[in-house]
Order: C-alpha cells, then sequence, then structure tokens
C-alpha cells in the first residue's frame, strides 16, 4: 500500500513480520558496538582490573546475562511490545514501577546515544582532518545525527540490513588480528589458557574489570523491543536474545584472549597502562600490517555509526509505546504510512538528542573526557538498575502463574540474575569516578539521578491512576497475554 493511511498505520501498531532473528542480532550486536568495546574498553580492565583476567571476565558477565536470559525469555513468550523493559516491569511488579522503569530505561538510552555521538564527532573529526578537512566535533556529530534520523524513518529491515553491514566489517578486522596472533603463535609467552583460570580471573582487580565488561553488554536486552514487528515473536526473541548474549561473550572473551597472548598474560596489564589508546592498534599494525591499523580506525566511525542506529531504534520505540498508551503525547504512537515506522516519536528523540549536543558543544565541553565518559557512566549504572527491576517482574510475574514453567525459569535464575545485577550496581557505584574518568559532584550525584528519575516515573504514574483511572488500568496491557 503506497497511497493512505494502511491498517498498521491506523491501528497504532508497529509493521509486524518485518524482522527475523539475523535482524534483531545486528541490532543488538550493533549496539554492543564490538569494535568501540574492545578497542576502547578493555584497555582500561587491563590496566585498572584483573590484567589477564579480563577474558574470563567477560565469561562471567556472558553467565550472568544468560542466567538473567532465562526468566527473560520466558516472559517474552507472554508479554510483547516496543515497550520492553516498561511491559514486564508493569505486568509484574505494577504499573508505578512500569512506568518508573520506563523513564529510567530513556534516560539510559539517551545517556548512550548522546555519549556515542560525541565519541564518534571526535574521531570523524580525526579521520577528516587528516584529509584537509578539519572542522569542529559536533559538526560531525550533527552530520551523523541527521543520516541516522532519515535511516530511523525507514522500515526497521532498512536499519537491520545497514547494521548487519556494518557489525560484519568490525568484526571482521578483529577476527583477523586474533587469527594473525594465534598463527603467530602468540607472543613472547606462547599460548595459554590461563586468562580463563580461577586463580587469574578471580584477583583483586576483578570488581574494576567487571565495571568495564558489564558495560560492553548494553543493548543485548533489546531484542524483546522489536517483539511486534518479528516474524513469530515467540520463537525469534527467545532465540535472537540468546544468540545476541552468546555471540557477544564469545567474541568479547576471545579477541581479549588474543590480545593478552600477544602481549604476554605477565605483562599485558603493564602494557595496557601505558597504551590505553593505542593497545590494538600497535598490535594490527605489526601482525597484519600498517593498513589494518588505519582500517580499524575507520571502521572504528562505522561501528559507532552503527551503535547510535541500534539505540534510535530502541529509543523510537520507548517513545513510541509511551505515547500509545498515553504516557505521553499521543501523537508519538503513529506509525509511518508506508514505512510502518514509530516516524513522530524518531522525530522527538531526534529532537533531544540535537538539543543535548548543542547544550555540550556551546559550553565548550571535551567531546571524550564529559560527553562520552559521563554519558557512558550514567547509562551503565541506568541499565543494571532497569535489568534488576525487570529480574524481580519476572518473579512476581509468575509467582500468579507459572504458565507450565519449572521453578528454574520462574523463580531460581531471575533470582540469582538478581544477586548478579545487585553486585554489579555496588561494584559500578564504587568505581564510578574510575567508569566517567573523573569524580566530582556532577558523576556522584549519577546513583540519586537514577532514583529520581525512577521516582518521577513512579508519582506521574501514580496522578494517572488519580486523574484517568481508565487510561491507568491500560498501561502495560496493550500487548499483553
Amino acid at each position: 500500500m503506497q497511497t493512505g493511511e494502511s491498517p498498521t498505520a491506523s491501528s497504532g501498531k508497529l509493521a509486524s513480520n518485518s524482522v527475523g532473528i539475523a535482524h534483531i542480532v545486528f541490532f543488538v550486536v550493533a549496539a554492543a558496538a564490538p569494535l568501540t568495546a574492545v578497542v576502547g574498553a578493555t584497555p582500561p580492565a587491563f590496566a585498572f582490573g584483573n590484567g589477564a583476567g579480563v577474558p574470563g571476565a567477560f565469561v562471567l558477565a556472558g553467565i550472568l546475562y544468560l542466567i538473567f536470559s532465562v526468566g527473560y525469555t520466558a516472559m517474552s513468550r507472554h508479554i510483547t511490545g516496543a515497550g520492553a523493559f516498561y511491559t514486564y516491569i508493569a505486568n509484574g511488579i505494577g504499573k508505578p514501577a512500569g512506568v518508573a522503569g520506563a523513564f529510567i530505561a530513556l534516560l539510559t538510552y539517551s545517556a548512550v546515544q548522546i555519549a556515542v555521538y560525541g565519541l564518534i564527532g571526535v574521531f570523524t573529526n580525526g579521520a577528516m582532518a587528516a584529509l584537509g578537512l578539519d572542522l569542529p566535533w559536533w559538526v560531525w556529530s550533527f552530520v551523523v545525527l541527521v543520516i541516522v534520523h532519515l535511516a530511523g524513518q525507514r522500515n526497521i529491515a532498512f536499519s537491520g540490513a545497514i547494521l548487519g553491514v556494518c557489525m560484519l566489517a568490525e568484526m571482521l578486522i578483529l577476527l583477523l588480528l586474533d587469527i594473525g596472533i594465534i598463527l603467530h603463535g602468540g607472543g613472547p609467552e606462547g599460548m595459554t589458557a590461563s586468562a580463563f583460570m580461577p586463580s587469574t580471573v578471580f584477583t583483586p582487580g576483578l570488581g574494576v574489570s567487571l565495571v568495564f565488561v558489564v558495560g560492553s553488554f548494553i543493548g543485548f536486552e533489546a531484542t524483546a523491543i522489536f517483539g511486534e514487528e518479528a516474524h513469530r515473536p515467540e520463537i525469534t526473541i527467545p532465540r535472537a536474545t540468546y544468540v545476541s548474549v552468546l555471540l557477544i561473550a564469545v567474541f568479547y572473551a576471545f579477541s581479549t584472549w588474543a590480545i593478552v597472548q600477544y602481549y604476554g598474560p605477565s605483562k599485558i596489564q603493564e602494557t595496557a597502562n601505558g597504551a590505553l589508546n593505542t593497545l590494538y592498534f600497535d598490535a594490527a599494525s605489526t601482525v597484519i600490517g600498517p593498513w589494518a591499523a588505519h582500517a580499524m580506525n575507520i571502521l572504528l566511525i562505522t561501528s559507532l555509526f552503527a551503535c547510535i542506529l541500534s539505540f534510535h531504534n530502541t529509543l523510537n520505540r520507548y517513545f513510541f509505546a509511551l505515547g500509545r498508551e498515553g504516557l505521553a503525547f499521543k501523537v508519538l504512537g503513529k506509525v509511518h504510512e508506508i514505512h510502518g515506522s514509530p516516524h513522530v516519536a524518531g522525530m522527538l528523540q531526534s529532537g533531544i538528542a540535537a538539543f543535548f549536543l548543542a547544550a555540550f558543544a556551546i559550553t565548550g565541553q571535551d567531546p571524550f573526557a564529559v560527553v562520552f565518559s559521563y554519558m557512558s557512566a550514567l547509562a551503565v549504572l541506568g541499565i543494571l538498575s532497569v535489568q534488576a527491576l525487570v529480574s524481580i517482574a519476572i518473579i512476581m510475574f509468575f509467582r500468579k502463574d507459572n504458565k507450565g514453567y519449572g521453578p528454574w525459569r520462574t523463580t531460581i535464575a531471575p533470582l540469582l540474575a538478581l544477586v548478579g545485577l545487585a553486585g554489579a550496581i555496588v561494584l559500578v557505584i564504587s568505581n564510578l569516578g574510575l567508569l566517567a574518568g573523573a569524580s566530582n559532584i556532577v558523576v556522584d550525584s549519577f546513583p540519586v539521578l537514577v532514583v529520581v528519575v525512577g521516582v518521577i516515573g513512579a508519582f506521574f504514574a501514580l496522578s494517572i491512576k488519580k486523574a484517568s483511572p481508565e487510561r491507568y488500568a491500560a498501561l502495560g496491557r496493550v500487548f499483553a497475554d
């Protein structure tokens, strides 16, 4: 249907059967930004954390999120909708908690997106300056914002195709480096599996490493957000979730293990401390050739672009869900007549990102030390908080009716995930200054900010209950089983 209003547009529902497992995995892994996470996040984990045990830390984080996925995917078979976490929490804990989770999720994903806009501005500025076009970082950030916005207005499969190309390219360059290291027989200490040994992993620096490692998994939970647009969501979403978590965990663990082999388990911590920005580039230049380091620089930009596009689509669907249920302007719940995309929600959230980027640019904030570092720290804290709420929601949801599942899926696994996530929150708060790159009143206030945003969301839901009981009763139930 090319003209007029489609059934999708009139019903306020996103285009169904638009994406399969591959598209969703592309979105999730692209959001995790493999190249950016490995090249950018693991050097400080090596330097300030448990050194050679970082690959093992990725395995531990992967196990935590696989356990989280047990209850998460079980619930996804009965609760679908673009609101994902919001819908889960509302149906498990209650509507006020659901809206609180939605507000924290919006804060989290907005922070991630703004952080990456700042970082892509820095890298693009460096690449273009080398070609003789030296413009401020924020110019490139806004150019990317326009491109991402236009892509987000299209059908979800369009973005999925772009993300697939970007993801495969960035993973390919890292795999070339990993395989090259293996073919060279490792480094001065040869090849060893000590990076996964308990004696190497469980050292005093493990907590610091986990702060960076857990942050590298941000976005995997977005699988459920595409439930309305997925083909056979009851099968597609669980499979996409497990595939995504396994792919991220295995790939990160393998890549960090390879770099440990190159520098040597006994030298990796010291080396990383002196080469936080060049650890992987130096190895790529030696193992593959100088061209690889240049290619890695270019692919870092495409990696960041893919990350932004993925979170852009995630945020669009959160705003769409809130608009459709009357928690925000109802116009946000409209979908494009042709593409079936939440295009109005996309306009709002692109406008929000543009506002904050402009504010950072006008006030002269450093795009890396402030925009990226601060916003990343806030995002990690926010997403862990929402995931903890979801774990509680899963337990409470299945207490009403176990839907035929055993205690492992309905209680034990979600409870284990909750304990692990709570521990991760404590670690992040304890190391917030390290994660943000600074310790000041702004950074120190992030835990309070997350709580305040959640409380505002809960009170907002209660105000709706008082003013419009019918609208309150419908919250979180649009696509509930």
